[in-house]
C-alpha cells in the first residue's frame, strides 16, 4: 500500500496536474476531493499522510479547510498549491499549519524538494551501473 495523498482542488485539470507533479518513483496512493467539504469528509474517514490543497474553491476554501483540520485535530501534512501568491496569504496558511506554499502551476522539482525536506519522500537509489 502506497503513501496516502489527498489532492483537493475544484479544477479537475489542476488535480491531475498536481498528481503528475508527484515524484514518479514515489509509491503514492492518490485520492481526490473537488472542494474543501469533500476534503474534510475524506480526512475524517481515512488517514492521509499528505494533503495538496488549493485555496480558492467553492463551498469551503483552503483557509477554511486548514482551520477545520486544526479544530478537528486531524494530523496530516499540508502543502498549499494556489494562484494566490500574496505574502500575507502565504504567512496565513503557514500559521494555520501548512508546511509550505507552491504557486500554480505546480513545479514538480519544488514539490519534490518540499517532500524530501520534510522526510515524506526519498528518491530511489541511483543505479549502480549508471
Amino acid at each position: 500500500m502506497g503513501f496516502p495523498v489527498l489532492i483537493c482542488d475544484d479544477s479537475m485539470l489542476a488535480r491531475k496536474s498536481a498528481q503528475r507533479a508527484l515524484p514518479i518513483d514515489w509509491d503514492a496512493e492518490v485520492s481526490f476531493a473537488a472542494n474543501g467539504r469533500e476534503a474534510i469528509v475524506a480526512l475524517q474517514r481515512q488517514h492521509f499522510g499528505l494533503l495538496l490543497l488549493d485555496l480558492t474553491m467553492p463551498e469551503m476554501d483552503g483557509v477554511e479547510v486548514l482551520e477545520q483540520i486544526k479544530a478537528l485535530g486531524i494530523e496530516v501534512f499540508v502543502v498549499v498549491i494556489s494562484g494566490d501568491i500574496q505574502p500575507q496569504m502565504q504567512q496565513r496558511v503557514r500559521e494555520l499549519g501548512a508546511l509550505d506554499f507552491i504557486a500554480k502551476p505546480v513545479d514538480s522539482q519544488k514539490l519534490q524538494a518540499i517532500l524530501q525536506g520534510f522526510g515524506l519522500y526519498r528518491p530511489a537509489a541511483q543505479s549502480a551501473h549508471a
